[in-house]
C-alpha cells in the first residue's frame, strides 16, 4: 500500500525533480562576521550555475567580501564588493539556469544579475521569503536557485535585520560591513 505524503515548498524543493541523493549533492560553509551557514547546491538542475559558484569558492574570489545587499522581507545579497564597496573583478557571465523545478522559496541561492538574463557572474542573493515573482516565466527569464540552506539559517536572519544605509551610490547597504570571511567546500561522507 502506497502513502501519500505532501510537502512544505521547501520540503519540495530537496525532493524536486532529481534522482540525486542528499548525500551526492555539494555542500558549502559560508562563514560571515555574524556566523556560520551551510548551503546544499544542487548541480543536478543548475549545473553552469554550481560549477560557476564552486570556481570562485575554490579560488578563495569570496573571502573578505560583503553582503552589500540586505532588504529584510526580501533577500541578502553578496558575493562582489569589497568591504569599500570595491566592485570584484570577475569570470565571463553565465548562461541562466532559472527553471520552473527550483523556485525562489525562502531559503534558497539564487544567482544575482543585471535586467539581461545571462548576465550573473559571481553575486548571489538568498531569499528571506518566498519570493515567486522571481521564479522563471512569472517576470520574464526568472533567477536561478541553484541550492538551498540547510543548517545557519539564523545567521541568515540576523543579516537580514542588519542596520542599512546609502553608501559608494547603493543603498540597502549595512551600515556595518557583514564580511564574508571564507567560503569552503564541505566533504561529503557516505
Amino acid at each position: 500500500m502506497a502513502l501519500t505524503v505532501l510537502l512544505t515548498p521547501t520540503e519540495a524543493l530537496s525532493e524536486s525533480g532529481t534522482s540525486a541523493s542528499d548525500a551526492d549533492l555539494p555542500k558549502v560553509r559560508v562563514v560571515t562576521s555574524e556566523g556560520a551557514f551551510e548551503l546544499q547546491l544542487r548541480p543536478d538542475v543548475a549545473p553552469e550555475t554550481v560549477s560557476n559558484f564552486l570556481e570562485y569558492v575554490r579560488s578563495d574570489f569570496y573571502d573578505g567580501t560583503v553582503f552589500h545587499r540586505v532588504i529584510p522581507g526580501f533577500m541578502i545579497q553578496g558575493g562582489g564588493f569589497s568591504p569599500e564597496l570595491s566592485r570584484k573583478s570577475t569570470r565571463a557571465a553565465i548562461a541562466n539556469e532559472a527553471s520552473q523545478t527550483l523556485p525562489n522559496l525562502r531559503g534558497t541561492i539564487s544567482m544575482a544579475r543585471t535586467s539581461a538574463p545571462d548576465s550573473a557572474t559571481s553575486q548571489f542573493f538568498i531569499n528571506l521569503v518566498d519570493n515567486g515573482f522571481l521564479n522563471k516565466g512569472v517576470r520574464g527569464a526568472g533567477y536561478a536557485v541553484f541550492g538551498k540552506v540547510t543548517g545557519g539559517m539564523g545567521v541568515v536572519d540576523s543579516i537580514a535585520n542588519s542596520k542599512t544605509g546609502y553608501s559608494g551610490g547603493m543603498a540597502d547597504v549595512p551600515v556595518e560591513p557583514i564580511m564574508i570571511q571564507s567560503v569552503s567546500i564541505l566533504e561529503t561522507t557516505e
